[in-house]
């Protein structure tokens, strides 16, 4: 679709990118970037930010890109750089986050995406807040134990939590990775039981007492209310 390298300074701008058969757009070596209000839709590989830093991503929806190893969103080492009021709906992985540092997602939407963030175990530093996560598979899911970024004030349709002193903050923490989610990242062919009933009284035992999924994998401060995204 749309392919820059070792391009900086450029503002991406209220484009329709659809139905190609690689990237609907692709960063590489680029910094200092913009790109807002674009939709990228159907594309075989969704789109890609590569090798880059200092990138906005706002305002943009990546809708339908679904298929064998396609994402919405390829973040593969990006650093300090901001994803804010995007809509990911119905994509295999909303994002893929490899090696990434410093990266704000806020007031973004995800839903009914079969992952909505997978977030590998090298990347550090990033905060992830006042996001809605809604009729996901998996909401997040990583690759490793060791967990260095920040979950805060995101709004989970699966938070059983309570609110009694009414401040539309959950009053316990909500651990959104899965023990499915887990043994699905070690070995794929797990997902032939998803949804069996066994497996849902596991994952749910496993958020009461995390025993194999990071135990500050977690956020503290779930929000009640769905967050305000466009």
């Amino acid at each position: 679709g749309i392919y820059l390298e070792k391009a900086n300074n450029t503002f991406v701008f209220r484009n329709i990118s659809e139905k190609n058969k690689r990237y609907g757009l692709h960063f590489m070596f680029a910094h200092n970037n913009v790109y807002t209000g674009n939709i990228f839709k159907n594309n075989d590989a969704g789109v890609a930010v590569m090798y880059s830093r200092n990138v906005g991503m706002f305002k943009n929806k990546f809708l339908d890109n679904w298929g064998d190893g396609v994402y919405g969103l390829l973040l593969k080492d990006l650093t300090f750089s901001k994803i804010k009021n995007n809509i990911f709906n119905n994509n295999t992985a909303a994002i893929f986050m490899d090696g990434s540092s410093k990266v704000d997602l806020y007031n973004n939407q995800f839903s009914n995406n079969g992952w909505g963030i997978k977030l590998n175990a090298n990347c550090m530093e990033n905060r992830l807040m006042k996001n809605n996560f809604e009729n996901n598979t998996f909401d997040v899911s990583t690759s490793g134990s060791l967990v260095m970024n920040i979950f805060k004030n995101n709004h989970w349709d699966k938070y059983e939590g309570y609110d009694l002193d009414k401040d539309q903050i959950g009053d316990v923490p909500f651990h959104p990775l899965s023990l499915y989610s887990v043994l699905s990242e070690q070995n794929p062919m797990i997902m032939l039981l998803y949804r069996a009933f066994f497996v849902e009284i596991l994952d749910r035992s496993e958020r009461l007492i995390p025993s194999l999924t990071p135990e500050n994998f977690v956020d503290e401060k779930p929000e009640m209310r769905k967050n305000e995204v466009m």
